[in-house]
């Protein structure tokens, strides 16, 4: 085979193909590294506890505690305590992030049918992949197929019969498909059949069914499509329906008397359960509104035409007929609305936690019981709206991520339907000294679709983006804010051929990094400023193919819907070099790649030749290692392509590569990133989740782990970690991504490894050791040392003692975590101790630290330095050790207590054990007394549970350990006060010990002369 590949390129090389990337075809057939290394890593969710968009929710009419709600990008969530905590019930089990629409069955309320996708077709929609049913309340999902419809509005599940389902599906948003209109399955989702279908063209919007009578059923079809660059919805195909045979035949209701002429657009419809001829429709037309029928669809009458009702009808139009009263209805749009009198006047707002409502399920027997969906996730109410919980679930929805240079580094991004967030990468309730309970996050200017980055030589200072070309700066110290977009020409509802500059929903903010003193930004133009946004330079023509079709009006027929995320033709990836301030590079979101290496004077289109017109570039990440090296993510999603498209050049845009070897298929590319140390290490973020490549692109092996199914829009690098920005997760940090550094050499050599750890910071960061084990080892022995080679402590695992004290035995990549501090101090059993942990030992001083691997025969060491904390002010290296000087002398000084009292103990069992006559009993009694006051001098001995010591004086040993504690709160030199405490508390200990001894040597060694059995007086 081998010399197969070398006839081969002789001979491609000889037909002039030199450039054929052999790597590619060599690498095709095998993973360079085996996915096994590294299946020991997790994925860590940080948060933040903040809801994203949701457009379906349902409950159970049996269980009052149990609801689900279908995150857009996040998966499927279920509370079963009333909505005070939710917890997702598909991670792992369903390959679909977005769920768009939840139907429980009323008579066996574990079973659950969900379907995929998002019809409420905003510009960040997440396509579904079907329909999925549990029969467990969520435990298993099996596939039920109906995969290319894509865009799910409604499941309706019969009252009765839950092998009876309804499924209204939009299909393809991007693209005209068949499998579009509604389904019906009469045996539990195992086959389907399309009931109502209109047109490639049109898909179902919405679908009731009569409570009191289920073969009558209302849908609508709604004629629609987007691209990036238009939404264009209403047409001859959307239509009002009924069936009175349980979906066998359908009669259009759209030109029955009372209905608007057309054009006519999205259609919600409901029929009250009270009242089963009662029918409201809302309908997006010219002289639209609210329809209402009283006699089951024959006849009409507009009762509302409120535009509060139907504004946006695209993203809304959703209409619930209360269960109990005929004339109680509720309207959903940007706020919630309820009618009391049939529909005529909407003059109750319902208030809810957040705004632009979707969705609303009502308990069939309890009207005052309900779940909603809005941009911010499900809502449970149990008084008819009055009051809801809370929505505190990690389902955010973030375009791109950044980290900050704080220490410990902050995670940055900007929320869709929210605001920008920046939180520490410890995670959500990473206090940093704020009150428990509450995540410590604030925002940095912007708004909820911008990019963010931080200022280069002010870590305090953040530049932020958002929807209508807003551009930020924001001081997080001063909270000084400021807007220095480059052209402040507010626009909203205009074309983009309107605007003289086109600027993105999200679009770049970026410092050189050769410059610090230079930003850039994009329209359809590179700007440039050097005085901190006060002027702007043009140093670019549109670099755009600026198509006269992706420039026009959007929205529909009926009704424009123009703000920001059709904006089109756009430069919406940029990359300054790293290795020439003069060299920029570009990527247009219609599909054009420019270089320019002079500046911006002059720009050179670049643009791969596989790379197909309407492809958005959506990251180029610049080569760190080899200057004219580029890599390029872009996806043509919303022209109905969902292939990945993946390059790199090596000679500054001449050539290029296509990499997509080992993606698969719907797995279209976000943002693709080059590791900081090890050139050709690969970061891919896709639709479905994360990918990494160990040779410069030629195989992408899955780094999904325990990642749930959710789109990443963006990944970046920090440190030694890889930091996710999800749009529907929230954020997630793989930890010390070091070892995939040297993976591929690992793989090769299939040995022992200890990897040399990233240096932790004192009070920051523990240190995580590393190692690999070609199979599972019979025991693992990690030592800690000091520079000097003394043994701090040894940590051992063996076969069922593992565990974050025991090393991992299993064969592969494992971590070891030393928290960082010397062993604590002896303790005894039943010790309780007030404000003090004298088991945990003091903090390790700033300095170098050995570590050794110890494995059958097999041996391997390594080392790191423990860093100062850069936060820290008016504090040194050596002030730190003499924080620990002091730390370890107060410990031993608490050993010498415990163990004294350990001591006494032992010789009081003993002795309660010995036999003698009267004269020997009462010479251990007087012996024991004496020994029984400096026990309880050293410790209070009436303490028996936790809050004891509020009742009862505490003693020496908790004196000694509290000071420890006191010392060792923050790094600092110790007070003058605490060697002073620490000289008092150890004469006293010194005082006691020196009685203990007294008798020790003195009556109990003679008792112990005359003694048949000697009393040990040895320490245990």
């Amino acid at each position: 085979m081998k010399h197969n590949y070398q006839r081969l390129q002789i001979l491609l090389i000889c037909l002039g193909l030199a450039f054929f990337d052999l790597e590619v075809l060599a690498q095709g057939q095998t993973k360079p590294v085996d996915p096994t290394f590294y299946s020991s890593y997790s994925w860590r969710n940080i948060g933040p506890d903040r809801g994203g968009r949701s457009l379906g929710s349902s409950g159970s009419p049996g269980r009052k505690n149990e609801y689900y709600f279908g995150a857009t990008g996040g998966g499927l969530w279920k509370t079963i305590d009333g909505g005070n905590e939710w917890f997702p019930v598909t991670d792992g089990k369903i390959s679909s992030s977005s769920i768009g629409a939840v139907a429980v069955a009323e008579t066996n309320p574990d079973v659950v049918y969900i379907g995929g996708g998002e019809t409420q077709l905003r510009g960040s929609i997440t396509q579904g992949d079907g329909v999925y049913k549990t029969t467990d309340g969520g435990e298993t999902w099996r596939h039920l197929g109906l995969k290319e419809t894509q865009a799910i509005s409604r499941i309706r599940v019969h009252p009765t019969n839950p092998d009876i389902v309804y499924v209204a599906a939009l299909g393809h948003p991007y693209g005209e498909n068949e499998e579009r209109g509604v389904f019906r399955s009469t045996d539990g989702g195992n086959n389907w059949e399309k009931v109502l279908y209109v047109s490639d063209k049109a898909g179902a919007a919405d679908l009731i069914i009569d409570r009191t009578n289920p073969k009558v059923l209302y849908a609508s079809t709604w004629q629609v499509y987007r691209k990036a660059w238009k939404m264009w919805g209403g047409g001859p195909d959307s239509k009002l329906w009924k069936s009175e045979d349980g979906g066998d035949t359908w009669t259009d209701l759209t030109t029955n008397p009372g209905m608007p002429e057309g054009p006519i657009g999205k259609i919600g419809v409901t029929v009250s359960p009270a009242d089963p001829n009662r029918v409201w429709a809302i309908v997006e037309a010219n002289e639209g509104g609210v329809f209402r029928s009283d006699d089951a669809g024959k006849t009409w009458k507009k009762v509302n035409d409120e535009r509060k009702l139907r504004q946006r009808a695209f993203y809304y139009s959703r209409i619930y007929a209360d269960p109990i009263d005929k004339n109680t209805v509720y309207g959903l749009n940007v706020d919630f609305w309820k009618s009391t009198d049939g529909g005529e006047t909407f003059d109750v707002e319902i208030s809810v936690p957040h705004g632009d409502n979707h969705d609303l399920w009502i308990d069939p027997n309890d009207p005052m019981r309900m779940i909603s969906s809005n941009d911010g996730g499900g809502v449970v109410s149990i008084n008819g709206g009055k009051t809801w919980t809370e929505e505190d679930y990690p389902t955010s929805q973030f375009y791109h991520v950044m980290t900050t240079s704080d220490v410990p580094y902050h995670v940055a991004g900007a929320q869709q339907d929210n605001s920008t967030l920046a939180m520490p990468s410890e995670g959500w309730n990473h206090m940093l000294g704020r009150g428990p309970g509450h995540g410590y996050h604030y925002a940095v200017g912007g708004g909820e679709s911008g990019w963010i980055t931080q200022s280069p030589t002010d870590p305090d200072v953040f530049y932020a983006g958002s929807q209508g070309a807003l551009l930020t700066r924001y001081n997080r110290m001063t909270g000084q804010y400021r807007d220095i977009q480059v052209y402040p020409r507010f626009f909203s509802g205009e074309p983009a051929s309107a605007l003289p500059e086109r600027w993105q929903w999200t679009f770049p903010i970026m410092f050189s990094p050769l410059d610090p003193n230079i930003m850039y930004t994009t329209s359809q133009h590179v700007w440039k400023t050097t005085d901190d946004g006060q002027s702007w330079e043009k140093i670019s023509p549109d670099l755009t193919y600026a198509d006269p079709e992706t420039l026009g009006k959007t929205g529909g027929v009926i009704t424009m819907d123009m703000n920001g995320p059709e904006i089109y033709a756009t430069v919406f990836a940029l990359a300054p070099s790293m290795h020439d301030v003069n060299t920029i590079w570009a990527g247009s979101d219609d599909g054009k790649v420019h270089i320019t290496q002079d500046g911006g004077q002059n720009w050179t289109d670049i643009t791969p030749a596989d790379l197909p017109k309407f492809s958005r570039v959506s990251i180029i990440d610049e080569g760190k290692f080899q200057p004219g090296t580029l890599y390029l993510a872009a996806n043509r999603y919303q022209v109905d392509d969902r292939q990945p498209y993946v390059f790199k050049t090596k000679d500054y845009g001449k050539t290029w590569t296509k990499i997509i070897n080992g993606i698969e298929d719907g797995h279209f590319a976000r943002a693709i990133r080059e590791d900081l140390e090890k050139p050709g290490l690969l970061y891919l973020a896709t639709e479905h989740g994360v990918y990494v490549s160990f040779n410069d692109g030629a195989e992408w092996q899955s780094l999904q782990l325990n990642l749930p199914d959710t789109p990443i829009r963006d990944l970046v690098l920090k440190n030694d970690d890889v930091v996710l920005g999800s749009h529907g997760r929230g954020f997630w940090i793989l930890d010390d991504i070091r070892p995939l550094r040297e993976a591929v050499e690992v793989s090769s050599e299939n040995e022992v490894m200890l990897f040399k750890p990233a240096n932790p910071i004192r009070g920051v960061y523990e240190a995580a050791i590393q190692y690999y084990l070609p199979e599972e080892a019979e025991s693992v022995t990690i030592e800690i040392k000091d520079a000097e080679g003394n043994l701090i402590n040894s940590y051992t695992g063996t076969k069922g003692k593992e565990g974050r004290n025991n090393p991992a035995l299993k064969a592969g990549l494992n971590t070891f975590t030393w928290d960082m501090r010397y062993p604590g101090a002896t303790v005894f059993e039943g010790m309780i101790i007030w404000s003090a942990r004298p088991q945990r030992g003091p903090m390790a001083p700033i300095g170098e630290y050995q570590v050794t691997l110890k494995t059958s025969d097999i041996e391997k060491n390594t080392s790191f330095n423990l860093e100062m904390d850069p936060n820290l002010e008016g504090v040194s290296a050596i002030d730190l050790q003499e924080q620990f000087d002091l730390a370890i002398q107060i410990r031993d000084k608490v050993s010498e207590a415990n163990e004294a009292v350990i001591l006494i103990r032992n010789i009081r069992e003993q002795a309660n054990g010995v036999k003698g006559n009267a004269k020997v009993k009462a010479q251990i009694d007087d012996i024991l007394s004496k020994m029984k006051v400096i026990e309880e001098d050293l410790y209070q001995v009436q303490n028996q549970s936790g809050q004891d010591p509020l009742n009862f004086p505490i003693k020496l040993n908790n004196r000694l350990a509290s000071l420890q504690r006191s010392v060792e709160s923050g790094q600092a030199k110790p007070t003058d006060a605490a060697y002073v405490v620490f000289e008092e508390l150890s004469g006293e200990l010194e005082g006691h010990l020196s009685k203990l001894d007294e008798i020790l040597n003195g009556e109990l060694k003679k008792l112990n002369e005359v003694l048949p059995e000697k009393i040990s007086l040895e320490k245990k």
